[in-house]
């Protein structure tokens, strides 16, 4: 089976799982698991934050950002398709009361787009407190922003008095789309939030880091969440070999994102009604939409290819530490059986 449905579907390599083994642990709610702070002190260093705090997944990194920098009432920004907005079950309302407001994709996070959907505290508006910035972004088609766009959009924020969040669950593949660093793309933010178990091939695990002070009052948000963990040493030595052994690898999914792009738009000089959507600089995301779409999906997955169907036709397939180029190839390979079949 070729899964490419995303990069969370990996699983453990079995050097990841001779360190996990090895791990020195210890009971983290009282601070004494060395691999957990071990890894939380590298995290927080790649990232150029004063500290670090582990946390069972993304979406509770994100939700205790939210809570963390707003009061029930406030208004967040975030764009459409945000994972924050879309995807954490209504979690930003039900946890921290607060409402959204969207700003269009298409508007790229400009300044303009910004003030135009920032609230004030007039007696009848819910204030903007909090923008968040996801990058790279998930329904964005694996869009990454630079450092330079990542400053400017830092700097809006700042002078509208909003607090900053980087939903930076593949903050390592912006990273290594962009050639800036991790550091270089967190700066500024008051809280940025990573994850071990998508590109960087870990079983569990998320981070979120920003100023001590704001890291202490997330560890006890996180404890009211259910999020205190006792020996997660053994998660925690599988985040950290990711981090140090699979980051520098990111570039070979976006190359092969690059060929299963390629070979997409192959199908559309054959004559094959086929749009193809990989973003600039590449990630390990690629978006193709087909008339038929949730069709094709189910006749790939009766050739062993997986891959979600989005809406509206639109396909995803996401590259990550356990496709291959001759996975990629053979992929292609199963598509054009479907696309280019009798009757197509």
């Amino acid at each position: 089976m070729i899964d490419l449905r995303s990069d969370t579907v990996t699983t453990p390599t079995q050097e990841m799982l001779r360190a996990m083994t090895a791990a020195e642990v210890g009971d983290d709610v009282y601070g004494e698991d060395p691999s957990i702070n071990r890894l939380e002190e590298e995290v927080a260093g790649l990232l150029g934050k004063e500290a670090a705090v582990f946390t069972p997944s993304g979406s509770m990194a994100n939700q205790i950002a939210i809570r963390l920098h707003t009061k029930p009432g406030d208004s967040v920004l975030c764009e459409e398709g945000s994972h924050t907005f879309a995807y954490e079950a209504g979690a930003g309302a039900a946890l921290s009361g607060v409402q959204f407001d969207l700003i269009p994709f298409s508007a790229k996070l400009s300044d303009e787009a910004i003030r135009g959907r920032f609230r004030g505290d007039g007696l009848h508006e819910s204030p903007s407190t909090l923008i968040l910035v996801e990058n790279t972004h998930n329904r964005g088609r694996g869009r990454a922003l630079a450092r330079q766009e990542a400053e400017r959009i830092v700097a809006t924020a700042q002078d509208l008095g909003l607090r900053t969040h980087c939903d930076g669950a593949r903050l390592w593949n912006a990273a290594a789309a962009t050639g800036d660093s991790e550091r270089e793309l967190a700066a500024g933010f008051d809280t940025v939030a990573v994850c071990f178990s998508k590109g960087l091939g870990a079983p569990v695990g998320s981070a979120l880091a920003g100023s001590r002070e704001n890291v202490a009052r997330a560890r006890k948000i996180r404890k009211r969440l259910g999020g205190g963990m006792r020996q997660a040493g053994f998660l925690a030595a599988a985040a950290l070999h990711g981090v140090r052994q699979h980051r520098g690898r990111l570039r070979e999914d976006h190359r092969r994102a690059v060929a299963l792009a390629q070979g997409l738009e192959e199908f559309v000089q054959a004559g094959r009604p086929l749009e193809v959507d990989l973003p600039d600089p590449p990630t390990n995301m690629v978006y193709w939409r087909v008339a038929d779409g949730q069709e094709v999906i189910e006749r790939l997955r009766s050739k062993g290819v997986l891959m979600n169907h989005v809406g509206s036709g639109w396909i995803r397939a996401v590259t990550h530490l356990q496709i291959s180029d001759s996975d990629i190839h053979e992929a292609v390979k199963r598509i054009r059986e479907v696309l280019l079949a009798p009757g197509k």
